[in-house]
Protein backbone atom coordinates (compact mmCIF):
# COMPACT_ATOMS: atom_id res chain seq x y z
CA UNK A 1 0.00 0.00 0.00
CA UNK A 2 1.66 3.00 -1.24
CA UNK A 3 1.52 6.43 0.97
CA UNK A 4 1.62 9.70 -0.70
CA UNK A 5 1.57 12.98 0.27
CA UNK A 6 -0.19 15.77 -0.59
CA UNK A 7 -0.75 19.66 -0.82
CA UNK A 8 -3.99 21.03 -2.00
CA UNK A 9 -4.62 24.94 -2.48
CA UNK A 10 -7.60 27.12 -2.80
CA UNK A 11 -8.07 30.74 -3.00
CA UNK A 12 -10.69 32.65 -2.77
CA UNK A 13 -13.15 30.80 -1.04
CA UNK A 14 -16.82 31.64 -1.37
CA UNK A 15 -19.79 31.93 0.88
CA UNK A 16 -21.21 28.52 -0.38
CA UNK A 17 -19.66 25.53 0.75
CA UNK A 18 -16.34 25.34 -1.55
CA UNK A 19 -14.62 21.29 -2.68
CA UNK A 20 -11.20 21.84 -1.45
CA UNK A 21 -10.58 17.89 -1.72
CA UNK A 22 -12.22 14.70 -3.44
CA UNK A 23 -11.01 11.44 -2.22
CA UNK A 24 -10.01 9.56 -5.40
CA UNK A 25 -11.39 6.34 -6.62
CA UNK A 26 -9.13 3.16 -4.76
CA UNK A 27 -7.85 5.58 -2.40
CA UNK A 28 -8.11 6.61 1.25
CA UNK A 29 -6.62 10.07 2.45
CA UNK A 30 -5.78 11.40 6.20
CA UNK A 31 -6.06 14.76 6.57
CA UNK A 32 -3.23 15.64 8.46
CA UNK A 33 -3.22 19.76 8.25
CA UNK A 34 -5.92 22.53 7.22
CA UNK A 35 -5.27 25.97 7.65
CA UNK A 36 -7.31 28.80 6.72
CA UNK A 37 -6.37 32.35 5.73
CA UNK A 38 -8.45 35.80 5.88
CA UNK A 39 -7.55 37.03 2.96
CA UNK A 40 -10.33 40.79 3.56
CA UNK A 41 -9.73 43.51 5.53
CA UNK A 42 -12.31 42.74 8.02
CA UNK A 43 -13.28 39.72 11.02
CA UNK A 44 -14.97 37.03 9.24
CA UNK A 45 -16.02 33.48 9.86
CA UNK A 46 -15.44 30.20 8.03
CA UNK A 47 -16.89 26.97 8.23
CA UNK A 48 -15.50 23.27 7.39
CA UNK A 49 -17.51 20.39 6.36
CA UNK A 50 -16.95 16.35 5.11
CA UNK A 51 -19.64 15.39 2.90
CA UNK A 52 -19.74 11.59 3.11
CA UNK A 53 -21.78 9.61 0.36
CA UNK A 54 -20.20 6.01 1.38
CA UNK A 55 -22.73 2.71 1.06
CA UNK A 56 -22.47 2.50 4.91
CA UNK A 57 -25.02 4.07 7.69
CA UNK A 58 -22.39 5.20 9.95
CA UNK A 59 -20.76 7.67 7.57
CA UNK A 60 -23.08 8.57 4.99
CA UNK A 61 -23.97 12.11 6.03
CA UNK A 62 -22.45 15.58 6.00
CA UNK A 63 -20.91 16.29 8.78
CA UNK A 64 -19.37 19.91 10.20
CA UNK A 65 -15.53 19.98 11.46
CA UNK A 66 -15.84 23.73 12.71
CA UNK A 67 -18.79 25.89 12.26
CA UNK A 68 -18.51 29.63 11.80
CA UNK A 69 -15.24 29.70 13.69
CA UNK A 70 -13.80 34.20 13.44
CA UNK A 71 -11.05 34.53 11.71
CA UNK A 72 -8.90 38.35 12.52
CA UNK A 73 -8.40 40.55 9.84
CA UNK A 74 -4.93 39.19 8.13
CA UNK A 75 -4.49 36.28 10.41
CA UNK A 76 -5.21 32.38 10.32
CA UNK A 77 -6.13 29.12 11.66
CA UNK A 78 -4.93 25.78 11.86
CA UNK A 79 -8.47 24.03 11.89
CA UNK A 80 -6.88 20.03 12.48
CA UNK A 81 -4.65 21.57 15.80
CA UNK A 82 -2.83 18.23 16.07
CA UNK A 83 -6.04 16.09 14.92
CA UNK A 84 -6.33 13.91 12.20
CA UNK A 85 -9.30 13.19 9.99
CA UNK A 86 -9.96 10.04 7.92
CA UNK A 87 -11.32 10.16 4.73
CA UNK A 88 -12.87 7.57 2.46
CA UNK A 89 -13.31 7.63 -1.30
CA UNK A 90 -15.09 9.63 -2.69
CA UNK A 91 -15.42 11.90 0.60
CA UNK A 92 -15.27 15.54 0.08
CA UNK A 93 -13.79 17.84 2.52
CA UNK A 94 -15.43 21.68 1.61
CA UNK A 95 -15.30 24.83 3.04
CA UNK A 96 -17.23 27.84 3.14
CA UNK A 97 -16.46 31.52 4.50
CA UNK A 98 -18.88 34.66 5.26
CA UNK A 99 -17.50 37.30 3.01
CA UNK A 100 -17.28 36.41 -1.21
CA UNK A 101 -13.65 35.31 -1.63
CA UNK A 102 -12.95 35.27 1.95
CA UNK A 103 -10.45 32.84 2.52
CA UNK A 104 -7.36 30.74 1.18
CA UNK A 105 -6.96 27.00 2.26
CA UNK A 106 -4.05 25.17 2.70
CA UNK A 107 -4.49 21.04 2.99
CA UNK A 108 -1.93 18.62 3.52
CA UNK A 109 -3.06 14.67 3.09
CA UNK A 110 -1.89 11.92 2.88
CA UNK A 111 -3.32 9.37 0.16
CA UNK A 112 -3.41 5.65 0.47
CA UNK A 113 -3.96 2.91 -2.13
CA UNK A 114 -6.95 0.98 -0.93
Amino acid sequence: MANTFKLKTRTGIDTSLVPVYTVPASKTSVVIGLTLTNIKGASITASVQVSSNTVDFETNADVYVVKDIPIPSGASVEVMAGNKIVLQTTDILKVSTSVVDGVDAVLSIMESDV
